[in-house]
């Protein structure tokens, strides 16, 4: 059965990105050491999952000419209409968990959360999510989008991995 992974970055307090959706505070982090966290995490993945504003992001500011995931299948969850498809893009207009539930029963290798919260959380609620890959960055922003929601259950995670390069804390947790 594939997996459902989460792998992201957030600062020190606990912010996937500022209060205008920016990620630069990622961008100016030393790198004394060559980092291959993302080349290893992505080799058992095919399939990734974003919200709209992390997809559009992506296609305009971070990777415009060369969409990052076009040798996977992606799955853009959105209401909106005549969003500029890429490569292997699905726009999809249903609940993530439903997505989520339906995609982990189908053939392939595993599925990534590429972003956001929107889409995090309620997975996590549905404790859907297999394992946490979470980069924590020596930054405090003091405020922006949290990566968790409160939530109203305790959520039991086990530390499979920890990993400091860079300044940076790579964590893996599976539940």
């Amino acid at each position: 059965m594939r997996r459902i992974k989460l792998f992201i970055a957030m600062s020190l307090d606990g912010y996937i990105a500022d209060e205008d959706g920016n990620i630069n505070f990622l961008n100016n982090l030393p790198q004394a050491e060559p980092d291959h966290t993302y080349e290893n995490f992505i080799k058992e993945i095919d399939t990734v999952i974003l919200g709209s504003t992390t997809y559009l992001q992506i296609i305009n500011e971070l990777s415009p000419n060369d969409y990052p995931y076009k040798n996977m299948t992606s799955y853009v969850l959105t209401s909106q209409k005549n969003l500029l498809a890429k490569e292997k893009v699905t726009f999809i207009n249903q609940e993530v968990t439903s997505l989520i539930s339906e995609l982990k029963e189908q053939e392939g290798d595993d599925i990534w959360l590429v972003g956001g919260s929107s889409i995090i959380n309620p997975l996590i609620t549905a404790d859907l999510i297999d394992d946490y890959y979470i980069s924590i960055a020596p930054v405090l922003l003091g405020e922006g989008i949290s990566l968790f929601t409160e939530k109203k259950q305790l959520t039991n995670l086990h530390l499979v991995r920890q990993v400091t390069l860079n300044s940076m804390i790579h964590t893996h947790y599976q539940k």
